[in-house]
């Protein structure tokens, strides 16, 4: 059964249970992954679902439900289903069905054809044999994986909006295990993209990540400049972005309550939400509620521009709608989250941070960060691990300090930003990226 006709069968039955406003969430999803261990494949999976979710408002009421069996007869009972959430669900904020924007802007992401198991078991078992063939202490516990996914989601409503997006994507895991003198350590390298070209630089990464470390000291207690790796601020960024958030703000969970305006962050501090950003594997025209997306400034030369709004919240708290509606899945509620979420890139080097942090650390690690990090007060202690900086160039590899701080303050205390960008929490149509960020005085906990 194609959308045209779902979306007939539940018009139907809307209209013969008096329902004169919802919307339809549709999800197709196809993937597949070989994944290796030692010199064979480990596992060959694939996966191909079906799902969707009507909305609907009902006496001042917005009510769910959502199915993976798609047949005329499910569809009719979904409808009935929703109806009778309505009744249950209560929320203090205001459904809202949306009528469409003027414009919605065009977006090319590129068609990738499904590789077969046999084609990702070859891929798979290629990488394997390259990250072996990198050094001689590559050992047992090293695993590879390839994988392909197609997505596609149609939105539509009792309005007569139809939406349709749709991204392909390629991903690679070189996950290396080195041991030497009876040490062992581990790295990994991951990518999303539109090929699998390149592998072999993955590999390259992985292993020398965990060469780097062996021999690793630890670092004496004290207050030190440090350098926070570019994907390291990104998973720091990734953890607190709920504090960007207008629901977040508006139900106290965040400290930005009321910021808009005012500087939350050093004068060097731009951060940008892009749905067309070059990072993204996928461009996002339009959010889970249908509004037309657009590149936002979030916060401009330290100055917080907006948070992020879904509908509901926008007119609760009177602000503009920001398009950041979002789904986890087709079942799922309506969240608010960033598309590519990063920081930019500033005019500073990398060598010349490592001046500036001479004596100090470059952190390359943040260890069980969301365990460590309250994503209220913005407070996170984090066991780390990195390299000493002396000279103004890399030294030693350390490991097992702490960093204590608060994420509120952090962005207050950028000295610099590298004039590099490193996506470290890649996604489909999300990502978070940021340059190397250099910050004074970061109180660690050693030995």
């Amino acid at each position: 059964m194609n959308f045209s006709e779902i979306k007939e069968i539940l018009a139907d039955a809307a209209n013969k249970k008096g329902i004169s406003h919802y919307d339809v969430y549709y999800v197709k999803n196809n993937s597949a992954l070989a994944e290796t261990f030692r010199d064979a494949i480990s596992s060959v999976s694939s996966e191909n679902s079906i799902g969707l979710c009507f909305r609907c408002l009902k006496d001042g009421r917005v009510g769910y439900a959502s199915c993976e069996h798609i047949t005329e007869e499910e569809l009719r009972a979904l409808v009935s289903k929703a109806a009778d959430n309505a009744m249950y669900i209560e929320s203090e904020d205001e459904a809202v069905l949306f009528e469409g924007s003027d414009s919605y802007r065009e977006v090319n992401n590129k068609v990738l054809p499904m590789p077969s198991a046999s084609e990702l078991c070859d891929l798979a078992l290629k990488m394997q044999r390259q990250t072996y063939a990198e050094s001689e202490y590559v050992t047992d516990g090293t695993e590879c994986s390839v994988g392909a996914t197609e997505i596609s989601v149609d939105l539509c409503n009792s309005y007569g909006l139809s939406l349709h997006k749709e991204a392909y994507v390629y991903s690679a895991v070189s996950a290396a295990v080195v041991s030497k003198d009876g040490e062992s350590e581990d790295a990994y390298e991951y990518r999303l993209g539109t090929s699998f070209d390149n592998t072999k630089e993955l590999s390259e990464k992985a292993v020398s990540k965990a060469l780097s470390k062996l021999g690793a000291t630890e670092l004496p207690s004290g207050t030190y400049p440090i350098v926070l790796s570019g994907k390291q601020m990104s998973v720091l960024l990734d953890t607190f972005s709920g504090v960007f958030s207008g629901k977040s703000a508006k139900l106290g969970l965040s400290l930005l309550k009321g910021k808009e305006g005012e500087r939350i962050a050093a004068d060097i501090v731009t951060l940008v939400d892009d749905p067309y950003s070059e990072h993204l594997v996928a461009k996002t025209p339009f959010d889970a509620e249908g509004v037309s997306t657009e590149t936002k400034t979030i916060i401009k030369d330290g100055v917080l521009q907006t948070l992020l709004y879904d509908l509901s919240t926008a007119r609760a708290m009177e602000k503009n709608p920001t398009a950041n509606a979002s789904k986890a899945g087709y079942s799922s509620a309506i969240v608010i989250s960033p598309y590519y979420f990063g920081i930019e890139a500033g005019n500073t080097s990398f060598e010349e941070l490592l001046v500036g942090a001479d004596g100090g650390v470059y952190v390359t690690e943040l260890k069980g960060l969301h365990a460590g990090a309250n994503a209220v007060t913005g407070d996170f202690s984090i066991e780390s691990a990195g390299f000493r900086i002396k000279d103004g160039r890399l030294s030693e590899s350390v490991k097992s300090f702490t960093i204590a701080g608060n994420f509120y303050d952090l962005l207050k205390s950028i000295d610099g930003l590298s004039d590099r960008i490193t996506v470290g929490v890649p996604g489909v149509f999300h990502a978070v990226g940021a340059p190397d960020v250099l910050l004074k005085n970061v109180s660690i906990a050693g030995k």
